[in-house]
């Protein structure tokens, strides 16, 4: 992957991923896709009838953690687009046959070199805001166990912020609202 983000395009890849992510001709028979009502919903289907493919654009998993230590979050800035130098909890997209759990514990060890323990599942979030895709985040209670505070693969800096002083540019809706979420429940 180039590491010099100055080709990416966020109004590009946005329209691009509303527009059923670029894709055009069935991967199995290589016909035209055509839009089509299925279901209630409009889809990309293979133009075909004898082919019955039909693309289902769904969101892509990912997993992170609320790491809190004397009533302060821990946060990363980003590294990579989309948005550069903005503040998010640490967490990641899912690889293939991996657990949200073991997803969210290699996404913090990657970003900022700690070592966790999970806790109790925290909730759910829908994210749409994201250029590359539509996500869906899981994210879990962590307490640190070892490991040293550094910097890493998609992290610029990681530290811990007050509830009441949290960085202006939070980079995700999603991480916005589970914040939001966290101070309703463990600090009202």
């Amino acid at each position: 992957m180039n590491n010099n983000h100055s080709d990416f395009d966020a109004e590009a890849l946005m329209k691009r991923k509303n527009e059923y992510c670029g894709y055009k001709f069935c991967p199995f028979c290589r016909k035209t896709l055509q839009e089509a009502e299925i279901d209630g919903r409009t889809r990309l289907t293979c133009s075909d009838p004898d082919c019955g493919f039909v693309f289902y654009q769904n969101p892509v998993p990912a997993a992170g953690a609320f790491i809190v230590q004397d009533d302060k979050v821990l946060l990363v800035k980003r590294a990579h687009p989309p948005r550069i130098g903005w503040w998010c909890l640490p967490a990641g997209f899912m690889e293939w046959k991996e657990h949200p759990r073991d997803t969210a514990i290699r996404e913090i060890k990657e970003e900022t070199g700690l070592d966790i323990k999970l806790g109790d599942f925290f909730d759910v979030y829908s994210g749409d805001d994201d250029p590359r895709t539509n996500a869906i985040l899981l994210l879990y209670l962590a307490d640190i166990t070892g490991g040293e505070i550094i910097p890493a693969d998609d992290a610029l800096e990681v530290r811990f912020f007050s509830f009441d002083d949290l960085p202006e540019k939070i980079a995700f809706e999603a991480h916005i609202q589970a914040l939001a979420d966290y101070v309703a429940r463990f600090r009202s």
